[in-house]
């Protein structure tokens, strides 16, 4: 059995004129040790989803169907009392910007020692002695002098690495990092995913890392979903969807990468942008940025604007796109004919 397995999950945002479905029928196993990557543009549910794993989601919002299980526990139906039990003791979450998560009023080491204490009966000399290690292990530099320092007194690389440590305080069986280099410039986003990989895999701590950066996911991440206005639309092994995406929302977030690009000429896009969840298309989501809607002959795809495609399989990964399918079908029919 899976640590964590999530399925058929779905979070909805209650408003004035109606629900409105933040995410729809997530479905997604971790095993330990493993990492995980979500990826798709602003506003695809990347971080709705990662929240919705430790009911962090603040009214409106509300998990309206599917279940979060995690070591046979069901957190969506824990109290509060219980998910605190669970909350940055055995699932730790790094958020994306380090100051708006440390207490500027505390210092570094109040804060590691409080969160020590919240979650074991320990004194806080042996509390301060664990911060001490965890600072250590991401390569703080004089990291005695950095407990009695406050966030305001440290560089934004600096501030990150202290969540890391923070994560790391209870020896979580799982982190989640929601884009925890988008505050930092390139050099320094290069040296705490480089220590956060190296640090997951001594721990033997499963991995979900939330990001926009395909680059990020290709170098860090085993397998990968990707998420379109609150869906999972392909999900499999990361060097397989990297290397031979299926779905064209996924060929599209590929072809936008810089180095995809000829020198000189402008770069790659997906035309048009991400639909409110609001006003969803009908059919697949996808279809008004869609470059393969029509078929063969010319004519729109019927299917692309009337039905919400499942998944097909297709090598090691799942695909939900109609034309994928049509592909798959026709493939196998002429396989039958040989």
């Amino acid at each position: 059995m899976a640590l964590l397995d999530v399925n058929n999950l779905d979070v909805r945002f209650a408003l004035r004129h109606g629900d409105v479905h933040a995410l729809r029928d997530i479905s997604f196993s971790l095993e330990r040790g493993e990492r995980l990557g979500i990826v798709g543009e602003s506003g695809a549910g990347k971080s709705v989803a990662a929240f919705s794993l430790l009911n962090l989601i603040a009214k409106p919002g509300f998990i309206a169907g599917g279940s979060v299980t995690f070591d046979g526990q069901v957190l969506n139906r824990l109290s509060e009392r219980g998910l605190r039990k669970v909350r940055g003791n055995r699932i730790s979450m790094i958020f994306q910007d380090p100051m708006m998560t440390l207490n500027p009023v505390l210092s570094i080491g109040e804060q590691m020692v409080e969160c020590l204490k919240a979650h074991r009966r320990i004194a806080s000399k042996e509390a301060r002695a664990i911060a001490l290690d965890k600072l250590q292990q991401v390569q703080i530099p004089s990291p005695e002098t950095r407990l009695d320092q406050y966030p305001h007194e440290l560089s934004g690389g600096m501030r990150q690495r202290i969540i890391i440590a923070i994560a790391l305080l209870l020896d979580p069986d799982i982190i989640i990092a929601d884009e925890p280099t988008t505050a930092l410039d390139v050099t320094i986003q290069a040296e705490i995913m480089a220590l956060l990989l190296d640090l997951c895999e001594q721990h033997n701590v499963g991995l979900i890392l939330i990001t926009h950066d395909l680059g990020v996911v290709s170098q860090v991440t085993q397998r990968m979903l990707v998420m379109y206005a609150g869906r999972v639309i392909e999900q499999g092994p990361t060097r397989e969807i990297i290397n031979d995406p299926q779905h064209p929302y996924t060929q599209g977030l590929i072809n936008a990468l810089p180095q995809m690009a000829t020198p000189g000429e402008k770069l790659n896009q997906i035309r048009g942008s991400m639909p409110s969840l609001s006003n969803l298309p009908s059919g697949c989501a996808f279809h008004p940025r869609c470059d393969f809607i029509n078929r063969a002959d010319g004519q729109p795809r019927p299917a692309c604007t009337q039905q919400v495609p499942g998944f097909v399989e297709s090598g090691n990964c799942q695909v939900a796109c109609h034309m994928v399918a049509e592909m798959l079908e026709d493939r196998r029919l002429k396989e039958e004919t040989l």
